[in-house]
């Protein structure tokens, strides 16, 4: 089994574009994704790492490739620390997708998960692109050598762990002689909860609920008897409650009152929140219905909808695998969407689009019973995915075939060759 990894890999970088360094090539992060969620073992892409790493400890894109895995496999503070070891040899890793033939696509990134950058990896499926990830930190008072490239986009996402480095690449990005997509560091970094539903507030045929950062004193207080309108305004009762850092629902809660804010409170460590005032919006049979959709250059693109019985919709979780009739409701939005969704939303879009002022982002939203659109949240860095069954999905491949390739085409419009340093 060694031996065939080690053949496979010497025939990989035999045959991969030139100019990668063999320490710079990576499985990527969609493919280790894509076997992991086919619920594979991820036995073949392991070995193949490890192997490299038998023949050298400090081959840096075999230990990014092992921290993708750690992190497919939940093993988050594994991962974390692997890509510290990788990202301490050197800081820029190359994917090649296809033949390698096509452009060649640098993204600026952050280290972290899945999560943290804009999923740039998945955005080239199907497409011939090299993609360079050059990681940032925020003590950085240059850019690191950039490897050659056509195309370069900030793939930095809105997190509080990420505020130094987005506001050290408005410095950084100085000295880069061309375009950069979604190279507003500012606005990236003001797509906060918080600061999403002030963005939005006014926007006719838009509803993004008040939303107020509130820390763990303050709450504590509520809890105890002060009124809720000392968090802010336009908050109350059922309130609906997150840590700050969470992301995918992680840690949310639908709050009736005083006395389950105070129990929240006892089982949550975190010191920081947001609140929203909870919106009960289902359907007329009782489901909560979430949409993704994304902007590319303006323009909207659906990436699912998903029906539950719970108002926490997770695509995963939300039963659209086991029921049909939700399927079938996706398949109708996905075939109407152009004439549907995105005309009956196409002034609020366009709204959104002018106020984010950014070349790829998206929201997670909801249609609500008068017209409008319930959102729900705004980034640059939600999962954008073609992975799921092709059989029983059928009617993605089409839409995301056409997202990936509106992207793609955005990548390189107008874009020059960019002069890099060595890889």
């Amino acid at each position: 089994m060694l031996e065939t990894v080690q053949n496979t890999q010497a025939a990989g970088e035999a045959s991969a574009p030139a100019g990668i360094p063999a320490a710079a090539r990576t499985i990527g992060v969609a493919a280790i994704a894509r076997r992991a969620f086919e619920h594979s073992d991820l036995r073949a892409e392991s070995d193949q790492v490890l192997a490299r790493l038998e023949a050298c400890e400090r081959d840096a894109g075999a230990l990014m490739d092992l921290a993708s895995i750690l992190y497919s496999r939940g093993q988050a503070a594994d991962g974390d620390q692997v890509q510290r070891d990788a990202l301490a040899i050197r800081r820029s890793f190359a994917t090649v997708h296809g033949d390698g033939t096509g452009p060649r696509i640098l993204a600026f990134m952050a280290p972290g998960g899945f999560m943290a950058n804009t999923p740039v990896d998945f955005l080239l499926s199907g497409s011939d692109a090299v993609l360079w990830q050059v990681y940032l930190d925020a003590a950085d008072t240059e850019l690191p050598a950039l490897p050659a490239h056509d195309a370069a986009l900030l793939a930095v996402g809105e997190a509080t762990g990420h505020r130094p480095l987005l506001a050290r690449f408005e410095t950084l990005a100085r000295a880069y002689p061309d375009r950069i997509l979604n190279g507003r560091p500012e606005r990236i970094a003001a797509l906060t909860r918080d600061g999403v539903a002030a963005m939005f507030a006014d926007i006719e045929g838009v509803l993004c609920p008040s939303t107020v950062r509130a820390e763990r004193p303050a709450l504590a207080r509520v809890a105890h008897g002060a009124p809720l309108s000392d968090l802010g305004a336009g908050l109350r009762w059922p309130l609906v409650l997150r840590p700050a850092g969470g992301h995918a629902g992680a840690g949310m809660r639908r709050l009736s009152g005083p006395g389950a804010l105070a129990d929240a409170l006892a089982e949550c460590p975190d010191q920081a929140f947001f609140a929203a005032p909870f919106i009960d919006y289902r359907d007329r049979n009782g489901l909560f219905t979430k949409s993704r959709v994304v902007l590319v250059d303006g323009r909207p693109y659906p990436v699912h909808l998903a029906q539950s019985e719970d108002w926490i919709v997770h695509y995963l979780s939300s039963g659209m695998l086991t029921h049909a009739g939700r399927r079938a409701v996706e398949a109708a939005w996905f075939e109407d969407f152009d004439t549907g969704f995105a005309r009956r939303h196409a002034g609020a879009l366009a709204a959104m689009q002018e106020r984010i002022g950014l070349d790829y982002w998206g929201i997670d939203c909801a249609e609500l019973a008068d017209g409008r659109l319930l959102v729900f949240e705004a980034d640059t860095a939600m999962i954008v995915h073609d992975m799921d069954d092709r059989e029983l999905f059928s009617y993605k491949c089409r839409p995301m075939a056409r997202l990936f390739a509106a992207f793609q085409a955005l990548a390189v419009a107008d874009s020059s060759q960019a002069s890099g340093g060595g890889a």
